[in-house]
């Protein structure tokens, strides 16, 4: 009997955005300025949220905690891809892949689980404001966040270990510029059932939930505010959820994109561009939306920043 050419893989070659050279100096550019905006922006919004005690509340409390893992997320794939293109090389070894690999399922989970969690604050803010101090209260706050940092760390666990178990054929190209697991996955020569019975199922409902609660959650925000007399008063109630459904349209819209699109429609260029709205547009973005749309973190930025000025200048 022939043995099978099985091999443990001790290193993954990502092909990044571009095989052209002449266009490395290009993206090497881009995404600099993209990845030092986007961590700029989102430890800017930690600062501004720690320093004004005005912020002290659940809705910023959750959003700091957003932005610090925005920051990670962003910190994830970028740097890597950057110092390959600097090394003029597209190695990533065995184990950084898969640390990769766990930090993004992380991360990204944590979006959705933060995001969530503020759409319950706005739900019970407009919906229940005689109740909002002991609905939403520091205690509640922290089980909320530390529940969420355990289902999520857990659930990236189990792919990272059902990853790990696999052997891998001849082939170790990866079509992106970061490890990802589906691809991951169809380098395989291993049965990969249990994976992608995890993804569907564990990875289906960690999503699927946190969505269909943000829903609900609106749907009670939108009836709630329809039956407030003035129209004043509906644009305030309205103002103060219009940053989070930005953030969060951008970011189920981006994972849409990457991963529940028609397979007849993927192509190689077209999830690479999927990948780069999904990994370091929308942690960069996020905190422009909400210094943009809110006053209260115009504020609080503008007051850290004469903080700043005013310790310089002494």
């Amino acid at each position: 009997m022939e043995e099978e050419n099985y091999t443990s893989a001790s290193e993954f070659i990502l092909l990044g955005l571009s095989s052209q050279p002449e266009r490395q100096d290009l993206i090497f550019g881009l995404f600099l300025v993209m990845y030092l905006v986007g961590a700029a922006g989102n430890l800017l919004i930690i600062l501004a949220t720690g320093s004004d005690s005005h912020l002290h509340t659940p809705m910023y409390f959750f959003l700091s905690n957003l932005s610090f893992v925005d920051f990670c997320f962003i910190s994830s794939t970028v740097p890597k891809m950057l110092v390959n293109i600097q090394m003029q090389t597209q190695s990533i070894s065995y184990c950084g892949c898969l640390t990769q690999i766990y930090f993004c399922i992380l991360l990204a989970n944590m979006d959705n689980f933060l995001l969530m969690a503020m759409a319950y604050d706005r739900y019970v803010a407009i919906c229940h404001p005689l109740h909002y101090s002991t609905m939403m209260s520091l205690q509640i706050c922290a089980l909320m966040l530390g529940s969420s940092w355990l289902i999520a760390s857990l659930h990236s666990l189990l792919h990272t270990v059902l990853m790990a178990r696999l052997e891998f054929c001849a082939s170790n190209v990866i079509p992106y510029f970061f490890c990802d697991l589906i691809p991951l996955l169809q380098l395989s020569c291993s049965n990969t059932q249990l994976n992608q019975l995890m993804i569907l199922l564990v990875g289906g409902l960690i999503v699927l939930i946190p969505f269909l609660a943000i829903l609900v959650s609106y749907t009670h925000i939108v009836s709630a505010v329809l039956k407030v007399p003035s129209t004043q008063g509906k644009q305030k109630a309205f103002s103060t959820c219009g940053s989070h459904l930005t953030v969060v349209t951008l970011f189920y819209g981006t994972i849409m994109g990457v991963y529940l699109s028609p397979s007849s429609s993927h192509s190689t260029d077209k999830d690479s561009l999927a990948s780069v709205m999904y990994m370091v547009v929308t942690p960069m973005l996020n905190p422009f939306i909400y210094c943009l749309r809110s006053k209260d973190m115009k504020g609080a930025t503008r007051k850290l920043f004469s903080i700043k000025a005013l310790s310089c200048g002494l």
